[in-house]
C-alpha cells in the first residue's frame, strides 16, 4: 500500500463496519487513502436475522453474505483475523497473526453478552450472539426432543426452554420458537402440550419502549402460540438445568436456556483502555471516541447521546447503518482538513417480528402496524439494507419478499 496516503482501518464486518467501509469506498477515490477492513471471519452476518437461525426458521446460510461478494477487493485489502487489543498511542492493532498500523481508526466490533453478574449466566445459558452460536441453539433444541423421544424416563423438563430478557432480540426468538416448536412436535411424535416456552424479564413489561398498545399485541399474539411470560421477575441464579426466578427462588427445569437479556461492547474495548459506561464508549457528536481525532467507534461498541431526552439511542441496525454513514462523511473531511458532522439520528420506526405472519411496530411518525402489514415492513426493511449493500442482486439472492 501506498505509505503517502492516509491508512483507514475498519475493525469488525458489523452493520456498521460493512456500511462504512461501503461508503468510503464510494465516497473515497483510490489515491486518497488505502482502506483496511479486519474481521474474523471472512463472511459478514445479518445479526437481526441471527434469532430465526437459532430457532431453526432459516437456513444459517441464509444469513452469511460473503464479504468479498459486495465490498470492492481492488479497494479494499479484507484482513481474516482476530483482534486482540488497539495501542492508541502508537496507532496500531494488535492482531492474532500480526499487527496493523493506522492512520484513522474505526471501531465496529460489535457486542459481547452481559450477565450482570448472574451466577451460572455464562456458564450454562446459550446466547444468540453469532452464526455458529445461533446453529448450536437450534441443533440443541432438537437433540433435547430426540432425547425426550428416545430416552426411559419422565423427563419433560427437556421440552422446557427458557428464554431471559423480554426485549427485542428475545421477544422475535420466541416468536420463531412458537412457529417450529409444532413442527418438531410433528417431526418427533410429541404432543404440543408438553412443550414449555417460557420468556423470562426483570422489567414490569416485556419490550420496554415500545407503547402499551404494541406490547399488548404482542403478549397476545405470543400467548395464543403457547408462549408463557413470567415478567417482573427476576433471574437470580442460571444451573445447568434450570434457572431460579424471583424473591421466592422458584425454581424451572429446562433443557434449554437461552440469556438474550443484555449486550456490552466487545471486550477489547476495555482491554485497549477506552473509558467506558455501562461497557460502552460515550462517543462526541462526531462519533468518535473522547480524546481521539483519529478513532471512531460505531453500532454496538459506543453509545450516542439522544439531545432531547438525554439518553442514548437504542443499539440496533438502523442506528448503526446511519452512523456508517456519517463516519465515512466525517472521514472524507478529515482527509481534506474540512469541518466534521454531527450525528443527528432519523428514527424511521422499528418493527418487532413475532413469527411466521405475526409482527407489530412503527413506522416513520409512529405509525402503528400490526399482522402481516407489519411483517411486509419487516421484510421491506430487510431488504432495503440488502439493496444499500449489495443492490438488486443482493435482494434476489438473499431477500425476503413475501410477508410470511
Amino acid at each position: 500500500m501506498n505509505d503517502n496516503k492516509p491508512k483507514i482501518v475498519v475493525l469488525g464486518a458489523g452493520y456498521a463496519g460493512m456500511m462504512t467501509t461501503k461508503r468510503l469506498t464510494q465516497k473515497l477515490r483510490p489515491e486518497e487513502a488505502d482502506i483496511v477492513l479486519i474481521n474474523k471471519h471472512n463472511y459478514h452476518y445479518q445479526t437481526t436475522w441471527l434469532h430465526e437461525v437459532a430457532a431453526g426458521t432459516i437456513d444459517d446460510n441464509r444469513s452469511r453474505i460473503m464479504i468479498s461478494d459486495v465490498i470492492n477487493t481492488n479497494r479494499v485489502q479484507l484482513l481474516q483475523d482476530t483482534v486482540v487489543e488497539i495501542n492508541r498511542d502508537e496507532k496500531r492493532v494488535m492482531l492474532e497473526n500480526g499487527e496493523v498500523d493506522y492512520d484513522y481508526l474505526v471501531i465496529g466490533l460489535g457486542f459481547e453478552k452481559a450477565t450482570f453478574g448472574i451466577p451460572g449466566m455464562e456458564e450454562n445459558a446459550f446466547t444468540i450472539q453469532s452464526v455458529d452460536k445461533s446453529r448450536m441453539i437450534r441443533e440443541h433444541i432438537e437433540y433435547q426432543f430426540a432425547r425426550y423421544k428416545n430416552e426411559d424416563g419422565d423427563k419433560d423438563e427437556l421440552l422446557t426452554i427458557i428464554v431471559g430478557g423480554g426485549g427485542f432480540t428475545g421477544i422475535e426468538f420466541v416468536g420463531e420458537l412458537a412457529e417450529k416448536v409444532p413442527e418438531l412436535c410433528s417431526k418427533y411424535d410429541i404432543p404440543r402440550q408438553k412443550v414449555r416456552v417460557v420468556n423470562i424479564e426483570a422489567a414490569p413489561t416485556i419490550l420496554p419502549g415500545f407503547d402499551q398498545e404494541l406490547i399488548d399485541y404482542a403478549r397476545n399474539s405470543l400467548e395464543s402460540r403457547g408462549i408463557e411470560f413470567k415478567t417482573g421477575m427476576m433471574i437470580k441464579e442460571c444451573k445447568e438445568d434450570s434457572v431460579v426466578v424471583g424473591e421466592d427462588e422458584e425454581e424451572i427445569k429446562a433443557g434449554t436456556i437461552v440469556w438474550t437479556g443484555g449486550v456490552q461492547a466487545n471486550a477489547i474495548i476495555g482491554k485497549s483502555g477506552f473509558e467506558l459506561t455501562k461497557g460502552k464508549v460515550n462517543v462526541n457528536e462526531d462519533l468518535r471516541a473522547p480524546g481521539y481525532d483519529d478513532i471512531f467507534v460505531l453500532g454496538d461498541c459506543s453509545w450516542v447521546m439522544d439531545k432531547e431526552s438525554g439518553r442514548p439511542y437504542p443499539p440496533t441496525a438502523q442506528l448503526a447503518m446511519q452512523e456508517a454513514d456519517i463516519c465515512a462523511n466525517n472521514l472524507r473531511a478529515l482527509i481534506h482538513g474540512e469541518s466534521l458532522e454531527s450525528f443527528v439520528f432519523d428514527n424511521k420506526g422499528t418493527v418487532a417480528s413475532l413469527g411466521g405472519k405475526h409482527a407489530m411496530g412503527t413506522v416513520f411518525e409512529g405509525k402503528k402496524l400490526f399482522g402481516v402489514t407489519a411483517k411486509a415492513m419487516k421484510n421491506v426493511i430487510d431488504d432495503r439494507y440488502l439493496f444499500l449493500l449489495g443492490g438488486p442482486l443482493l435482494v434476489l439472492k438473499k431477500g425476503k419478499f413475501r410477508p410470511f
